[in-house]
């Protein structure tokens, strides 16, 4: 019989904090936030498990008094991981990631939640953190995957199923059609090194790796990835620069009537080439399609494939892309560190035993193998 799921550690703790004894800082200083006499009163929803790990994620209902009137805000709070519950990220930024979902949002159509407070000092709650507006609708499940059956979008009818692929391919257009990228969003230039916006999204990913590798243990496969992007950078003349989503998935979307509804998640948020999230999106169905398959589950083999993406997205933003192979070995590489920091933390927490060789946390081994060899790296 094949292992569960939760036998390899699929299900994951976030946080070693009680979200309930969050509440009473959280209402005091929404009080300080608020007009006069607003007399805010917090309920705290259920928690959201079944997608993400970088951030705790708290659901609340939020209701004060404005104007002489009762006021009720449906509200999900992005907490920033106390330092000691493995954080997946060294660094995060909440003020770029609240200022980017507010400019997207007033300079474009793609649908964003509305932010509405930020602190991000965290003095309040120990980390930063933001709260912005609840939108209701379907996410594509990252535990378990999607492709493993038993949800919306696997028993979707091909029909529906195309217009999931269709749309989220027309919200990645009109994200890289914000005008003017480089300069409104500025503040996401990664802080690295390097001539090239290009060169300083591969540093900034170098720089993440060795972060995981610090405190797992270094990756042989990973260190191939590092070495072949480093050796084959494109030149910037092969791309345009825009505001990219950075962590381009199917799990970070929302959708209602098998459309996006909110784009979610933007921790990973840069300014870079198209390609960055065009090949994410596509190659993290790949990794969630080889896991569903490596369970012996038959997947979503024919969703969101390249060649639909690349002429779905030519259609949606008058731009015919070319080869994907440096950026699909990109988020490859991204993949890598965020399965070594998911499989760090279940260590962390003891919800496994530290393997003997650590690239058996990465569950699209396989794949990432199988594409070295064809680079012949």
């Amino acid at each position: 019989m094949s292992p569960s799921p939760d036998d390899q550690g699929m299900r994951l703790q976030r946080s070693s904090r009680d979200p309930a004894a969050l509440i009473p800082r959280l209402t005091e200083w929404l009080a300080t936030q608020l007009p006069d006499e607003a007399d805010p009163t917090l309920t705290l929803g259920s928690g959201i498990d079944s997608n993400g790990m970088s951030a705790e994620t708290l659901t609340l209902t939020l209701t004060w008094r404005e104007a002489g009137d009762t006021q009720i805000a449906e509200l999900i709070a992005r907490v920033v991981p106390a330092p000691g519950d493995f954080p997946v990220y060294e660094n995060y930024s909440l003020p770029d990631q609240f200022d980017v979902m507010r400019i997207v949002a007033e300079t474009s159509d793609v649908r964003v939640p509305r932010v509405r407070f930020l602190e991000p000092s965290g003095e309040v709650l120990g980390t930063p953190f933001l709260l912005m507006d609840r939108v209701d609708g379907q996410v594509p499940p990252d535990v378990m995957p999607y492709t493993f059956g038993g949800n919306w979008l696997f028993e979707a009818d091909p029909e529906q199923q195309r217009r999931v692929q269709e749309s989220t391919v027309e919200t990645l257009a009109q994200l890289h059609a914000i005008p003017d990228a480089a300069t409104t969003f500025a503040f996401l230039d990664p802080k690295q090194p390097g001539v090239t916006v290009l060169e300083r999204n591969l540093n900034r990913a170098r720089a993440w790796y060795e972060f995981a590798a610090r405190d797992i243990g270094p990756s042989p496969l990973v260190e191939r990835i590092l070495k072949w992007l480093s050796a084959n950078l494109p030149e910037p003349s092969t791309y345009e620069t825009v505001l990219s989503w950075g962590d381009a998935r199917l799990g970070n979307l929302m959708y209602r009537d098998f459309a996006p509804v909110a784009v979610l998640d933007w921790e990973m948020a840069t300014i870079g080439p198209r390609e960055l999230d065009v090949a994410w999106i596509v190659f993290g169905h790949r990794v969630f399609h080889a896991i569903a398959n490596n369970f012996g589950f038959p997947g979503m083999p024919e969703f969101m494939r390249e060649d639909e993406v690349l002429a779905s997205y030519a259609a949606h933003s008058g731009v015919e892309l070319g080869d994907l192979t440096w950026y699909t070995m990109f988020a490859a590489l991204n993949y890598s560190v965020v399965f070594m920091r998911a499989g760090g933390r279940q260590i962390h927490f003891g919800e496994m035993e530290r393997p003997e060789d650590i690239e058996v946390l990465l569950h699209h081994r396989a794949l990432v193998e199988e594409l070295l060899a064809d680079l012949g790296a």
